[in-house]
């Protein structure tokens, strides 16, 4: 059996935090996995900058409400489904998630989790455990299921590194200058055709 593992931000849905960066003005939330390999320093870094100005999750829920899947990301994603099974792994949340897993069909989400007070205010997050992508391909493979993985940061390639093939997926070109080991394709049917070369039991067609 053969398990197809996603990234969600970048691949199938906006960064969310760049939406909020850009609809707040406040330029520092743009940075994601992209910029700062270290998501503990990421996400400090962001929350701070929430406090700072006082921001919280109805504001970036607000946002979000706003957002609509990559074009074709819909598409792709039931193309997927008919050859595989399907799991979306990200680093963001299932209170920023969920509105774009609607439009999205509802595909299986493995995240993360947020503390929020009653004022909204985003006070923690908790992750699910760490390097969790990886953790994840790891633990498919142990059940015996061969996997094809694909993503666009730093975040993702221990996740392409552990999977049985591993695509970057609109990735900037320091990610894909400094792993060289992956395709690096930029359209979703340039993505099919790498799905289907790495695929052991699919064929091109």
């Amino acid at each position: 059996m053969e398990l197809a593992c996603l990234d969600l931000e970048g691949v199938l849905i906006p960064e969310i935090w760049i939406a909020f960066a850009e609809k707040t003005g406040i330029e520092e939330l743009k940075a994601t996995t992209r910029d700062i390999p270290d998501y503990d320093v990421l996400m400090q870094q962001r929350l701070k900058l929430l406090d700072q100005h006082g921001f919280g999750l109805p504001q970036i829920q607000e946002v979000i409400g706003e957002l609509d899947p990559l074009p074709g990301a819909k598409e792709f994603l039931d193309w997927l489904r008919e050859r595989f099974q399907v799991v979306i792994l990200s680093d963001t949340f299932y209170e920023f998630a969920m509105p774009l897993m609607k439009k999205l069909g509802y595909p299986a989400l493995l995240c993360h989790k947020l503390e929020v007070s009653d004022t909204g205010q985003i006070t923690d997050y908790l992750l699910r455990q760490r390097d969790p992508k990886r953790q994840s391909v790891r633990a498919f493979q142990l059940l015996n299921y061969r996997v094809i993985a694909a993503g666009d940061s730093y975040n993702d390639t221990t996740m392409l590194k552990q999977a049985e093939a591993g695509i970057l997926f609109h990735a900037p070109e320091n990610v894909i200058a400094e792993f060289p080991q992956f395709p690096a394709v930029h359209t979703f049917d340039e993505l099919k055709q790498e799905f289907l070369k790495a695929s052991a039991v699919h064929s091109v067609g």
